[in-house]
């Protein structure tokens, strides 16, 4: 299974490539994982929000194949524990998952199609985070859920 961290938006910041960079190297050690940073559309900041969350949309639904397994970050979505990700992780392994997409959207959030197409919705919490802090949470969170698929101390340190 492969992990797909998928975001709209600008590059990562530096206060935070150092540890997406980190966090996803060490998770793929368990399954090959990789970061793809959509361009927000052009004009973006002169765009109503519908209009752009429809640009974006379609941007990430082009980017979909048939199979991926789509985990939507949204704030409506379900929580979970670390322990609790650790177990999706192996669902979707043990059900040959080829690829395992975590979508972050745009500041908006997604389009109603983009919402549709995901085959999960995840919450990171209740709180709101800069897309850019998401990016480090969603790469630690999940490191820390392989780790704790192999009984490996990370988790407990």
């Amino acid at each position: 299974m492969k992990l797909v961290f998928r975001a709209i938006g600008k590059a990562h910041e530096p206060f935070v490539k150092e540890g997406v960079e980190m966090f996803t190297k060490r998770a793929s050690n368990y399954f090959p994982a990789e970061w793809q940073v959509l361009p927000m559309p052009k004009n973006a900041g002169l765009l109503p929000e519908t209009e752009l969350k429809k640009k974006e949309g379609e941007l990430l639904l082009s980017t979909f194949q048939k199979d991926d397994y789509v985990v939507l970050l949204d704030e409506r979505g379900k929580q979970t524990t670390s322990e609790g990700l650790a177990q999706f992780l192996q669902t979707r392994a043990n059900e040959s998952v080829k690829n395992l997409v975590f979508v972050i959207g745009g500041a908006y959030g997604v389009s109603n199609e983009v919402a549709a197409r995901a085959n999960y919705k995840w919450s990171l919490s209740q709180l709101v985070f800069p897309h850019q802090l998401v990016r480090l949470i969603l790469a630690e969170q999940v490191y820390r859920a392989c780790t704790i698929l192999r009984n490996e101390k990370y988790h407990h340190q």
